[in-house]
């Protein structure tokens, strides 16, 4: 169906020829989360009313920034890296590995992340913020993140572990190394099971050794 233009009153159409005057782009200052940015959009005119372009856009990264800020304050540990020089089949096996150990990884805009990080008290982490830039965020395993994305990182040498945070602290890439090298939740568990086990196990056979000998003593008076 052809786009039909919208007609204007003689009203309208001299208050358009006014915006007609001022130029297609505006600037305006906006206030985000208490710092001012420049705004710039253009004016439609539709019927004797105007319509900013990009208010729908700004409404939209706030709403992402809120999302973001409420996924730091809510995960227990998180890694930022630069994601620059993997191919298609390599970020999706990243991608599968870290989301069935519970990690959440998404690609993020460096603006939005560091009001972001600013909101969740985590403002140290927004001088690595540059480039391309990915977050993934963990609620329950403090070292699953670094682990996979470390280990990632020493395959692909354009792959970059850029910063990390630790129960609402950024932390160094000296720390989020040696978290790397710790073993797996699963394995953790495993081994503190094992350990409560090990004392159990020797307590019930010396147990059971009670028992038999006081049997073997039983079917002996029995016998005689």
């Amino acid at each position: 169906m052809p786009h039909k233009k919208p007609i204007a009153s003689e009203t309208d159409s001299r208050k358009m020829k006014s915006f007609a005057r001022l130029g297609g782009l505006k600037e305006a200052p906006v206030s985000i989360g208490g710092e001012y940015f420049t705004l710039r959009y253009s004016v439609t005119f539709y019927g004797g009313e105007i319509t900013l372009a990009s208010q729908k856009v700004l409404e939209q990264k706030k709403a992402i920034v809120a999302t973001l800020t409420e996924r730091l304050q809510n995960s227990i540990a998180g890694v930022v890296v630069k994601y620059e020089g993997i191919t298609v089949e390599d970020d999706t096996k990243l991608r599968k590995e870290l989301r069935e150990n519970g990690v959440k990884y998404t690609v993020v805009k460096n603006t939005l992340l560091s009001r972001a990080a600013d909101n969740a008290g985590l403002g140290d982490m927004k001088g690595v913020l540059e480039g391309t830039t990915a977050l993934a965020t963990c609620d329950e395993d403090y070292v699953a993140a670094a682990r996979i994305l470390c280990k990632f990182a020493d395959k692909n040498d354009k792959f970059e572990v850029k910063s990390g945070y630790m129960d609402n602290d950024v932390i160094s890439l000296e720390k989020i190394q040696s978290l790397a090298k710790l073993p797996s939740r699963e394995v953790l568990l495993a081994n503190v099971l094992g350990a409560f086990q090990a004392p159990i196990s020797a307590f019930a056979r010396a147990v059971q050794a009670i028992v038999d000998k006081q049997t073997e003593g039983t079917t002996e008076e029995t016998a005689e």
